[in-house]
């Protein structure tokens, strides 16, 4: 008997945690709540789940507890359309969970993830199949910061690798999403500067955010960041409601937000990174994945949900055929 053709490789395979996430639906904190709504959670997962609404073949690897986030988060993702065959389930482990609590300052988290499944990923899972066939391998600072051999699996996937490049003749173009998260580095602000400075600068493709950079390496503006990240080939600096700037090889090009009735604005840089990433996969100049970029981020935006429903690529395509001043004078939405 014949066996079975290989399944289509992914185009980007998106590597770290997931969690079950628990919230109240509606805008009140958590102490005057009586009921939460589960959910799941997670940057990489977040932004597999986008890229995955916006057409493209997603893959995430992760590990997931034996328990029943972890089976509620690997059946959710795989109905979003994503391939969840490479994920593990560790019976010793449990899968991270955390709890969002709105408030008048804006929604805070509390994360329960020490010990986890993901935290016992290790740098031999850089080995997989699925990740040498993928166009694109999406990470995070999350990651680094977990345990570590997940230390160990980024400097696997970006510091022990040859350069990435966007025809794929060099193995699958790497991008990293700085994502630092203060409270995971328990070695003290200084080690996540140098350790997510040596991380980014390692990727073909680095996202971050402004003042995320200047709260980790004293970088001002978006220059001195895309300065500082160099020699990193793409750098995209999100600058909030202000805009995004995109800087390769030499040339810049900024996209400013669109004006949106903000709900919430947990995941919405994920959607950011998503839309971007859509974009570069399909090819796309800089103008146009800055704007999908800021169309998927703007979904996020306008619900609580940390994986909205993705614009479809006729609605992505009208807002891409506008010139600067049409988008620029967009009403709110």
């Amino acid at each position: 008997m014949p066996s079975a053709p290989p399944s289509p490789a992914a185009d980007v395979v998106c590597v770290g945690e997931t969690m079950a996430v628990l919230g109240p639906s509606d805008h009140r904190p958590l102490a005057e709540q009586e009921s939460v709504r589960l959910g799941t959670g997670g940057a990489e997962s977040n932004v597999a789940c986008a890229l995955a609404g916006l057409g493209h073949r997603a893959a995430w690897l992760s590990r997931l507890g034996d328990d029943p986030f972890g089976r509620r988060i690997r059946a959710e993702l795989a109905a979003r359309g994503v391939d969840v065959d490479a994920v593990r389930t560790d019976p010793d482990r449990p899968t991270g969970v955390y709890f969002k609590d709105p408030g008048r300052a804006g929604t805070r988290t509390h994360y329960y993830r020490r010990g986890s499944a993901a935290a016992g990923m290790g740098p031999e899972l850089a080995r997989l199949p699925l990740l040498r066939r993928a166009r694109l391998v999406h990470l995070s600072g999350i990651t680094a910061a977990l345990s570590e051999s997940c230390g160990l699996l980024l400097d696997a996937l970006l510091l022990d690798r040859h350069p990435g490049a966007e025809d794929g003749a060099a193995g699958p173009a790497v991008s990293f999403d700085v994502n630092h998260r203060p409270a995971l580095w328990r070695d003290g602000p200084a080690r996540a500067a140098d350790r997510l400075l040596a991380l980014a600068r390692a990727a073909d493709l680095v996202f971050v955010g402004r003042d995320e950079a200047e709260a980790l390496w004293g970088t001002e503006h978006a220059d001195d960041a895309a300065a500082l990240l160099a020699p990193a080939p793409v750098v995209v600096v999100k600058d909030a409601e202000y805009g995004a700037t995109a800087y390769v090889r030499g040339t810049r090009t900024f996209v400013p937000s669109l004006p949106t009735r903000v709900v919430e604005p947990v995941g919405a840089g994920d959607a950011f990174a998503a839309g971007y990433l859509s974009g570069f996969l399909d090819g796309r100049d800089e103008r146009a994945r800055l704007r999908l970029g800021h169309l998927a981020a703007g979904a996020a935006l306008r619900t609580v949900d940390d994986v909205p429903v993705m614009p479809t690529r006729e609605e992505n395509g009208r807002f891409l055929t506008l010139d600067d001043a049409a988008w620029a004078a967009l009403p709110p939405r």
